[in-house]
């Protein structure tokens, strides 16, 4: 077998992999978090909204292992333009319109517009430091506890945890089994994943962050995806506003931040010239869009011109380097 082909392969097993084994870890620490009392908003805003960017930020973590940091601004910013230009368009065009019902334009937009310009104006110098790393991880903090609050004012605290006592919920063995393997899974497929990147760059002859911003973004974008149309079949579109909006913030804040903590990160000059812009535009795009609260499906085709543009626009500045 060609070992371009083999590569491919243990790639799209590995990525497979990694989002299962994210979805059953999730699901277990869910569980057990209610088993021990936890209310399940805390739950939500903690495990759920980590859980969303598991896959990058665990690929990303192995990445600055295995010496391939530049792995991890392709894995961050490939994701966020795809949650937006992709995710969000595909629901809009399959829901013909997106209704929004709750205020995000009071917080929520500033904080997404906020968390991109702070990661782009920390790699524009084409590094990331371990000061920029702790502003990222402090700025995640005060972003959980913003959204910790909100849900505070929409459940009542006390009548969750009597609910849950009521309940007498049990994390039973297959729980903590599943948990475990979840985890062992996710690591083992993250670096594989990271060894297929490296093995198919080598064999290609095109940049690692290159297979992050594309194959990589999409492959743990699928799952966000998936949960996002099934929220329109069940006429909840705007769940998808949400899902994009947590998920490019952690990314931005977690997904850069924690890795950094583990070693030096490789700012690559075409992705500071080319992507961190777009990722800009997108970020843009999405706080002018929402501004009405409604996002028709023309704007939906529009997002997927621009993921379309995105990408291709990569594999062209690859060839011509």
């Amino acid at each position: 077998m060609p070992a371009a082909l083999m590569w491919s392969l243990i790639f799209v097993a590995s990525i497979t992999v990694l989002i299962v084994a994210s979805n059953a870890f999730i699901k277990a620490a869910e569980k057990i978090g209610v088993a021990f009392g936890i209310p399940t908003f805390i739950i939500g805003v903690t495990i759920v909204a980590a859980g969303t960017s598991l896959p990058e930020l665990v690929s990303s973590i192995i990445a600055v292992a295995s010496g391939s940091p530049e792995i991890v601004i392709g894995n961050v910013v490939g994701s966020n333009i795809s949650n937006i230009f992709l995710i969000l368009g595909f629901v809009a065009v399959f829901s013909r319109v997106i209704r929004i019902d709750y205020e995000i334009i009071n917080v929520d937009l500033p904080l997404l517009i906020g968390s991109a310009f702070m990661l782009s104006i920390f790699v524009m110098d084409g590094h990331f430091s371990f000061f920029e790393a702790v502003l990222s991880i402090i700025s995640l903090i005060v972003y959980l506890v913003y959204a910790l609050n909100v849900e505070t004012s929409i459940v009542n605290v006390n009548d969750e945890i009597k609910h849950l006592e009521e309940e007498h919920p049990k994390a039973t063995v297959k729980t903590w089994l599943m948990l475990l393997l979840g985890g062992f899974f996710i690591y083992l497929s993250a670096d594989y994943t990271v060894n297929s990147i490296i093995e198919l760059s080598a064999i290609f002859e095109i940049g690692e962050e290159v297979i992050a911003l594309t194959a990589v973004s999409l492959g743990t974008s699928l799952p966000e995806l998936a949960v996002s149309i099934a929220a329109a079949r069940k006429g909840n579109p705007d769940m998808a506003v949400g899902n994009i909006l947590g998920s490019n913030i952690f990314n931005s804040f977690a997904v850069m931040g924690i890795p950094r903590l583990f070693g030096p990160l490789v700012i690559p000059a075409h992705v500071i010239d080319f992507s961190i812009p777009m990722m800009i535009a997108a970020s843009l795009l999405y706080f002018f869009i929402a501004q009405n609260k409604l996002i028709s499906r023309w704007e939906g085709f529009m997002l997927l011109i621009f993921y379309a543009y995105f990408i291709g626009q990569i594999f062209v500045n690859e060839l011509a380097l």
